[in-house]
């Protein structure tokens, strides 16, 4: 099978954790008899650095062309220090996902056994623990008119949601949850925002049409609280485009690292896939950024392909790095492997390298606990 996918590496760490995702789909392709062409554009710091402009139209034009789109990261400190920057990385992305119409961010949190000891809750709390985070992306505060007042004393952000908006996202999580568990869980704050009265309009409007489906309702405080000491409970959480941004972020703490969590973006056209976390940028250029979350971006990203084969493959390479304690300096700051070494050992995992056995002596060629 061929596939074009447009790769937009970005900002900070998001070259060096994508790089590592190319070579484990590289890996894929030749296991499996594929074709992936690669189609390199720029967006945020990069992009306005080479091109005045956070999203140049050349970059568009090459997503709205692509099968997939493979993102690793934008944000640079001149830009988020400087309150006065009228340009900024972020707008790249916003507008993106405007043009390319993803209206639905799909975050899966897991918790894996080998790691619960390093996570700042209980293990007893989060063992098992398995749900998505459905995410509303276009709509809401981040794309309301804003304003600032002339002497600068007073602002305002406008957060608006459409029925059609709220529904089609909603849809797609029920959907989900049939697949699943069968609990939808809506996070929001209908006790104040008149938004959040619509969300749940239209939920409990959409919930007659999946009887089988169970639906929550919960205030966007207590979800925030109810994830750190009962993450279990959940299965499939619906929200909005802020609250969603927010509570996913914290429910990386479950994993271990929010460097372990994927995520993918789709809509009408196109779909994107990329790591949550953020450009890191005083990781930059130093190897020591983990590769994890974009590799397993890269494993949605095959899922979208219906190669389903193929990403329970880049999982399972995954499972066993953090089995066999080979894991990057977020994870474990002493002993720890360099960004590149993991995408080699899951490159090789793939490629049928590894048969179940490790060479230590190799691998430990490879290691460093001095940066």
């Amino acid at each position: 099978m061929k596939k074009n996918i447009a790769v937009i590496e970005g900002d900070g760490i998001g070259p060096e954790v994508t790089r590592q995702s190319v070579r484990v789909l590289n890996a894929i392709a030749d296991a499996y008899g594929h074709e992936f062409d690669y189609t390199y554009c720029l967006m945020g710091a990069d992009a306005i650095d080479r091109t005045g402009n956070p999203l140049p139209d050349e970059t568009i034009a090459i997503c709205l062309n692509s099968d997939g789109i493979l993102f690793g990261a934008i944000g640079d400190p001149k830009y988020d220090n400087d309150p006065a920057a009228k340009v900024r990385p972020e707008q790249g992305l916003l507008k993106l996902r405007k043009s390319l119409q993803l209206y639905a961010n799909i975050r899966p949190v897991n918790a894996y056994p080998s790691l619960q000891h390093l996570s700042p809750l209980k293990a007893k709390n989060i063992e098992g623990v398995d749900f998505v985070i459905f995410r509303e992306l276009t709509g809401g505060i981040y794309f309301g008119e804003k304003n600032l007042s002339e002497d600068g004393n007073h602002a305002s952000d406008n957060c608006v949601y459409s029925r059609e908006e709220i529904e089609r996202i909603a849809h797609l999580a029920f959907q989900y949850a049939q697949t699943r568990k069968k609990k939808l869980t809506l996070v929001d704050k209908a006790n104040v925002l008149e938004t959040s009265r619509l969300w749940r309009k239209v939920v409990q409007g959409l919930s007659t049409q999946y009887n089988e489906v169970k639906v929550e309702y919960m205030f966007v405080d207590n979800a925030a609280m109810q994830i750190i000491i009962n993450p279990k409970q959940f299965d499939v959480i619906l929200t909005e485009n802020m609250f969603g941004d927010i509570i996913s972020d914290e429910a990386s703490v479950i994993s271990g690292s929010i460097g372990l969590l994927p995520s993918a973006s789709i809509g009408v056209g196109s779909a994107l896939f990329e790591p949550i976390h953020g450009s890191y940028p005083q990781a930059a250029g130093k190897d020591i950024a983990n590769p994890l979350g974009s590799i397993l971006s890269s494993a949605m990203l095959l899922e979208h392909f219906n190669m389903k084969e193929e990403a329970g493959l880049i999982r399972e390479a995954v499972n066993w790095t953090l089995q066999n304690g080979f894991v990057t300096k977020d994870i474990d700051p002493v002993n720890f492997y360099f960004t590149s070494t993991i995408g080699e050992l899951i490159t090789d995992y793939v490629s049928g390298k590894i048969p179940g056995s490790v060479k230590m002596e190799n691998i430990e060629l490879r290691k460093s606990t001095i940066i």
